[in-house]
């Protein structure tokens, strides 16, 4: 059977369908549009296009004409049809279109006057499109889902509990304690002591600034006896910049942060470091949280008070712009619907703790969250359009996943490019194509040239080279003046429910609209000219939705007391744990609304709780009692982050630059593939190698990780995450002994040390001591390394070796165990390797000394909080 007699069977078969359901009395919806499709339209898109544009080919141009969604987000040139105005639909243009070799088909005759008016009636009516077979409960109303709404915790709308009464009523310093305690109490539970000032100071500095305290903060801080001590430590804290490094990272942990797509195609997002310092600077400035998502959802469509805010506003959107992306997807309506489900899951994720993308493919099986709704919040998201810079191409190569057009250009000005400059190299990037494209695929294209490759290769080469060079000259994106962001869509509609997920199974059209899980009253409709980013925005941070705060003080609570009230941060929803203390999470929302949704006050208020000072002592009673300390009995040490890791190393040695670097080594990057073991690859892992910035301002491209935050559980790039792992492995302890990193600053350190000439040998110690553990070391300690340091001296210099072996290990300095190095082939092995990578002591003396400090910086207690 042919093509055409397939189609006329599957038409009449349809025309049979929908009399036979107009019979029974049931609504076919625009059932006499979708015939006239069927009888008119598709016969002419299967017979003079499929070849080209459909699933059963490589796409042409990206453009698939057998799927109404692929019609409407179109190919390379944009959308091929446009509902309701055939004028402005590129299908119609391109059939049309005067030039023989510009109209389609290209091959064959072209179309009859009847196709095209059937074409242009089909367009003008609203392109109709037949719709699978729904599921039966598509868009009916559940009641489980009405019961959950009613008693599920979190969807409920926020209490204003009181502050309970307790029995101890001297231990509270803030009415946050007062919720604490009365749960300890209900749990006969005591709170351990305070924590000593050398332990507090560590604690807060790291948890407010990422870093150590220096000596001199230390210094001042053990001998300031005034009663507010503490609190101007914590304001002083808040007010560095260093806050909006440590906080802000914790945010770009929740939006996914990373300056590359990840998948199957890794392409980089050369301006998305803008993004990272928007984040920076909003958190330093204390943008009020629900401008700041406001700001991330719909900044473009914000007003602005000049150009400089409005650029501010524009970086925000990479929010939106940066998730994972699969570039090498064959075709563009699944690029773009898993685009928009990436963009649904981060936001909802990040700002409500819902996984609302579960509802993609059927009606969410836990939280009251139907399909409808997902592909209501899509419909805003299919009217927002993407723009990373980035096209979809089934194996492409070069430059071809680069969309410049697909970019957010900045609004100030950029310095005029000379015409006649860009005209000539116009000229030479023609002529050099033609040569190019003379030669190629011929037999003397495919002879070898001088350098041993086929001549297409250099024509080839030469062509590439100059267009990056008219790009560069001429892009203002290549020249640094924009940002991956968003904007609405030139076409803005509500889009329809895919039939399990899959992005051409078409059912019905939802409205764009919210969650209907949560009542949040006084909240704004769609704008039907508009996306509804900005509507969703008002939606998300208005004061009535239960949710954000809730999910926000959450966060604040995590990170300051290494579990949230609710342990699962991520996710609130049914699945999700429970709050073990409901009241305070809902004061904490009230307060935090009720003082402007600042983060840095509501950090300051549980930062100077008493609950925070607590000690980290756990009497074996309580451990029986709550091992979890779910009851926050006292303070749960927590391991330091990779970044607090690497920047407390360069911080012990001196060595590390606070001063923000201008952009990220990935803004020189082209979009083009990066193979994780390509040469570009290389080159970012040599300049993070090399950086001695704050881990914040790394290059932090999707599988290309740092080799200095590998080994300690760096954040997952492709999801949202509230809460990292904090694992302990084998690999951790190699990487302290062998890291070239970690010998770096060791050897760093013992020469600072070592330079001291006025120096006692044990005031060396303590001064080590000081820098990597942030306290003084007990007259034991000092006499332990000051034996291991004659010891080592004295066989390193025996051996004429000073380099200390991998085998010499100091553990922690209450376990202190001396191991002399076993021979000198052992010594000559590790000099080797030292002179590899240049780091290896002058003398004996800083071989002995390096082996010490090395010992600090691989200790738990350097690793850990208390």
């Amino acid at each position: 059977m042919s093509r055409q007699q397939v189609l006329i069977a599957l038409t009449s078969l349809f025309m049979i369908v929908v009399v036979w359901h107009s019979a029974r009395g049931e609504n076919v919806a625009g059932s006499e549009q979708v015939v006239f499709f069927e009888k008119k339209v598709r016969p002419i898109l299967a017979e003079n296009c499929y070849a080209c544009h459909s699933a059963e080919t490589k796409p042409s141009g990206g453009l698939r004409v057998d799927d109404r969604n692929g019609l409407l987000a179109g190919g390379a040139t944009g959308p091929a049809i446009i509902p309701g105005d055939p004028a402005k639909s590129l299908l119609l243009l391109r059939v049309t279109h005067k030039d023989p070799k510009r109209r389609m088909p290209q091959e064959g005759r072209p179309l009859a006057k009847e196709q095209v008016a059937d074409l242009t009636a089909w367009i003008k009516s609203g392109a109709a499109w037949p719709t699978l077979r729904v599921p039966v409960s598509l868009g009916k109303p559940k009641p489980e889902y009405e019961k959950i709404k009613k008693e599920h915790w979190a969807l409920l709308p926020l209490n204003n509990p009181k502050v309970p009464a307790v029995r101890d009523t001297a231990w509270p310093k803030d009415p946050i304690d007062r919720f604490i305690l009365a749960r300890l109490e209900a749990e006969r539970l005591e709170p351990v002591g305070d924590a000593n000032k050398v332990a507090l100071i560590r604690r807060v500095t790291f948890d407010l600034t990422g870093l150590p305290p220096t000596l001199v903060e230390i210094d001042s801080f053990l001998k300031d006896g005034s009663v507010d001590v503490y609190g101007k430590l914590v304001d002083r804290l808040l007010a560095s910049p260093r806050f909006g490094e440590r906080w802000g990272r914790h945010w770009l942990d929740v939006a996914r942060y990373g300056e590359s797509t990840g998948p199957s195609r890794n392409i980089p997002y050369p301006h998305a470091w803008k993004y990272r310092d928007y984040v920076i600077d909003a958190v330093n400035a204390d943008i009020p949280f629900n401008r700041f998502v406001q700001e991330q959802i719909a900044g473009d469509l914000l007003p602005a008070g000049s150009d400089r805010e409005r650029d501010r506003l524009l970086a925000a959107t990479g929010f939106l712009a940066l998730g994972v992306k699969d570039v090498n997807q064959r075709f563009k309506v699944r690029f773009v619907m898993d685009n928009v489900d990436e963009q649904i899951d981060a936001v909802t994720r990040s700002i409500l703790a819902l996984t609302v993308s579960c509802a993609r493919c059927h009606d969410h099986k836990f939280d009251p969250i139907p399909t409808t709704d997902y592909y209501a919040l899509a419909g805003i998201f299919t009217s927002t359009e993407n723009r990373a810079g980035l096209r979809n191409k089934m194996g492409g190569g070069g430059l071809d996943y680069y969309d410049p057009a697909m970019l957010v250009v900045l609004t100030t000005r950029l310095s005029a490019v000379p015409n006649e400059k860009v005209q000539n190299l116009k000229v030479a990037v023609a002529q050099a194509k033609k040569e190019w494209e003379a030669i190629r695929d011929t037999p003397e294209g495919l002879s070898k040239g001088r350098d041993g490759f086929p001549k297409q290769r250099s024509y080839r080469l030469r062509y590439e080279k100059l267009q990056t060079e008219l790009i560069d000259l001429t892009d203002p994106a290549a020249r640094g003046h924009a940002v991956h962001g968003v904007g609405d869509a030139r076409i803005v509609s509500d889009t329809e429910v895919r039939i399990r997920g899959e992005a051409e199974k078409v059912g019905p059209s939802v409205p764009r609209g919210f969650l209907t899980a949560l009542n949040v009253a006084g909240a704004p409709e769609v704008n039907p000219k508009g996306s509804g980013r900005l509507e969703l925005a008002g939606w998300l941070t208005s004061s009535n939705n239960p949710l954000t705060a809730r999910v926000l003080v959450n966060r604040v609570w995590q990170r300051l007391f290494g579990r949230g009230i609710v342990a699962t941060v991520d996710n609130f929803g049914v699945s999700g744990d429970s709050p073990s203390h409901p009241e305070l999470l809902d004061y904490l929302a009230n307060r935090f609304i009720r003082e402007g949704w600042s983060v840095k006050k509501l950090v300051r208020a549980i930062a100077l709780t008493r609950a925070y000072r607590l000690s980290s002592d756990g009497p074996a009673s309580h451990r029986a009692i709550d091992p979890t300390n779910r009851f926050v009995w006292r303070h749960t040490p927590r391991r330091l982050d990779a970044e607090e890791i690497r920047d407390a190393m360069l911080a012990a040695a001196g060595s590390l630059n606070l001063n923000r670097p201008v952009g990220s080594a990935a803004m020189k990057l082209k979009m083009i593939e990066i193979p994780d073991t390509g040469a570009d690859a290389r080159a970012i892992r040599e300049y993070a190698d090399r950086s001695t910035h704050r881990s914040v301002y790394l290059p932090l491209l999707r599988g290309i990780t740092p080799r200095a935050l590998e080994a300690f559980d760096p954040v997952e790039q492709t999801l949202v995450t509230g809460r990292r792992e904090a694992t302990t492995v084998p690999r951790q302890a190699l990487y302290l002994l062998n890291s070239s990193f970690v010998r770096r600053q060791s050897l760093t350190l013992a020469e600072l040390l070592l330079a001291e000439n006025d120096g006692a040998c044990a005031d060396r110690i303590r001064k080590a001591y000081l820098l990597t553990l942030g306290r003084l070391p007990d007259n034991m300690e000092v006499k332990r390394v000051q034996a291991f340091l004659i010891n080592y001296e004295s066989t390193a210099r025996e051996l004429n070796a000073f380099k200390p072996s991998t085998r010499v290990i100091v553990a922690a300095p209450d376990q202190s165990k001396v191991k002399k190095p076993s021979n000198q082939d052992e010594f000559e092995r590790t000099n080797e390797s030292a002179a590899e990578d240049g780091i290896r002591p002058k003398d004996a003396r800083s071989a002995a000394w390096q082996g010490f400090v090395q010992a600090l910086l691989g200790s738990a207690e350097f690793r850990y909080l208390e």
